[in-house]
């Protein structure tokens, strides 16, 4: 008799009904704040986890108390462009029924937290109504997809972002659970892609997901599409990117990645971050193709039977890339050319005010950590409302937590920098490390945090400002990044400084990452506190203010130092630890 080794996600997810199971009902069910244990896993696939304040579940379990349950909803945006109207509505949402903030994301979108069940439905429709949605920003799908951050730099900029569009609509769940359970609640068997119906269509029925098919994917699954010499979407940390070929100002191709993912868990040797490979070149009109064709060998290869191995570069590991690559030409029926020459620079956001080929201006202003809100003497929340309230141009979610505020008028400019200034928002940043610094959200809402992340990252970034100030390093671009656990959401396996937590006020230090993002960085200090990270950093800072080459980034400067190993690749992440050289 045969064995089912599939993980129990896996027959979940065959027995929900198309993402249906008994999320409906629980959304009514007065007697919890929270869902089913199953249902908590299925919501996910409509973009938004189950939550609960951690602050205070030590105190409520004491009075005998139900957990603070809340849900995180994060919204899908494709390239992170949305209309000025668009963000005065998530702006109200935020207000009526989140905690009054917004959270820009690493995924280049936004998310509510601290919305209570019997809020769910209404915040869903006010989504809805903004003419937007959250359909597969979590779950095992593909998520959001991101793009290189303002379309309105090049022709290969706009088709980047297009492409990311056009990728995001290809691959969403076509089930029509979602217009049922949070819009109309009327029992639709299936539907056009994300649950919209065009005007006079009856919804059809379908037996499976035509890609997915009725277990969708082994695990979470993410695209970006990049144009060099710019990597602000970390094209190497994603499942699938593609890389913007331009030759004589003519985008001519996609240069496609595979199989990097951040995510793994303390203590446990298989499991480890991994920078993507190049599979190959594709047309323009080849790219979705290649796309779907990647999901669909890992739909079908991916490991169902171990979920911490069920990402896409574990398949890729097993199987190898040779073997992976011939799948997918295979299925597309074509093949892929050799991969053409690019070079990234860097993998941050410009920030600042810059002058666009068409006469109009674009500003990147920096948000700490993404979080928009208000504190004494500095409301970036409200100066971002009044933007929105004067701006003809989009605003722009970057991947890095930042937001650009694209295509203004000479004129609109003097009003805008007027706004910031009335509201205490100064478009320089304090230093190169902090405009270079992302966290995760962590404590006290993230389930898997075992450390702060977000509202301890400021606080270390102004201790080692004044190591800066010592050294004469406060302008430049140093990459710090923190997450409260090992999944890496905050990409600090690809920081040149990077932070992990391990347990409350003990962090994972990793040295060495490249700062164009090609590779990964080096575990050095394990377990270490603020003063110990700030001990361990001062003498490296100080010798790369003196000994560093023209040019030479710090990630860099460690490795030729021998400071640190160089992580060759994912599968020798583990490999030679620790300091190499004090």
């Amino acid at each position: 008799m045969m064995t089912d080794k599939r993980t129990k996600n896996e027959k979940i997810k065959e027995a929900s009904g198309q993402l249906r199971g008994g999320i409906a009902k629980g959304l009514d069910e007065v007697a919890t704040g929270a869902l089913a244990e199953d249902d908590q896993y299925l919501v996910r696939f409509h973009g938004t986890y189950l939550q609960d304040d951690r602050d205070v579940r030590g105190e409520r379990t004491k009075k005998r108390l139900e957990k603070a349950y809340s849900f995180m909803i994060r919204v899908r945006i494709p390239g992170g462009v949305i209309t000025p109207a668009q963000w005065l509505a998530l702006d109200k949402i935020a207000s009526d029924y989140a905690n009054g903030t917004l959270r820009l994301t690493t995924r280049q979108t936004f998310q509510f937290h601290g919305i209570i069940k019997s809020n769910m439905r209404h915040t869903m429709q006010a989504i809805d109504a903004a003419v937007l949605d959250t359909i597969a920003a979590c779950g095992d799908v593909n998520r959001n997809v991101l793009a290189s951050s303002n379309p309105h730099l090049s022709n290969a900029h706009a088709a980047a972002l297009d492409l990311a569009r056009d990728f995001s609509t290809h691959l969403l769940p076509k089930t029509g659970a979602y217009h049922e359970i949070w819009l109309d609640g009327e029992n639709v068997t299936d539907s056009a892609p994300g649950g919209r119906l065009p005007a006079g269509e009856s919804p059809g029925a379908i037996e499976q997901e035509p890609i997915y098919g009725k277990t969708y994917l082994p695990r979470k699954f993410k695209a970006v599409v990049a144009v060099p010499p710019f990597n602000d979407v970390d094209v190497f940390a994603h499942d699938l990117g593609f890389i913007a070929i331009v030759e004589k100002d003519k985008l001519v191709g996609w240069n496609v990645t595979v199989g990097g993912g951040m995510g793994m868990t303390h203590g446990e040797l298989d499991t480890f971050p991994r920078t993507a490979d190049v599979l190959g070149f594709c047309t323009p009109e080849q790219a979705i193709t290649v796309g779907e064709h990647v999901v669909t060998v890992q739909r079908d290869w991916g490991n169902r039977e171990v979920r911490k191995h069920a990402r896409l570069k574990y398949t890729i590991e097993t199987h190898g890339l040779d073997k992976f690559r011939a799948e997918v030409e295979t299925r597309c029926g074509f093949k892929l050319g050799a991969a053409r020459p690019f070079k990234f620079d860097s993998t941050g956001d410009s920030l600042g005010w810059s002058k666009g080929t068409d006469g109009n201006w674009h500003l990147g202003l920096f948000v700490e950590n993404g979080r928009v809100k208000d504190r004494p003497g500095h409301t970036l929340r409200a100066a971002l409302r009044e933007i929105a309230g004067i701006h003809t141009g989009e605003m722009i979610c970057t991947a890095n937590q930042n937001v650009i505020v694209a295509s203004v008028s000479a004129a609109a400019k003097k009003q805008i920098d007027a706004i910031l200034a009335a509201n205490g928002i100064v478009i320089e940043t304090s230093s190169g490390l902090r405009r270079n610094s992302m966290a995760c959200v962590a404590l006290p809402t993230c389930a898997l945090a075992l450390a702060e992340s977000e509202r301890f990252l400021p606080e270390l970034v102004t201790a080692l400002e004044d190591v800066l100030d010592r050294v004469g390093l406060r302008d430049d671009d140093i990459i710090i990044r923190m997450t409260g656990c090992p999944n890496g959401c905050a990409r600090p396996y690809l920081a040149e400084i990077g932070l992990v937590g391990r347990t409350p006020g003990k962090y994972n230090l990793y040295l060495g990452a490249a700062f164009d993002g090609s590779r990964l960085n080096k575990l050095v200090a394990q377990d270490v506190d603020k003063a110990g990270i700030i001990r361990t950093l001062e003498p490296l800072l100080a010798a790369y203010a003196k000994q560093r080459r023209d040019g030479e980034r710090f990630g860099d400067f460690a490795i030729r130092t021998g400071v640190v190993a160089p992580t060759t690749a994912g599968n020798r992440f583990h490999a030679d630890v620790g300091l190499q050289k004090a």
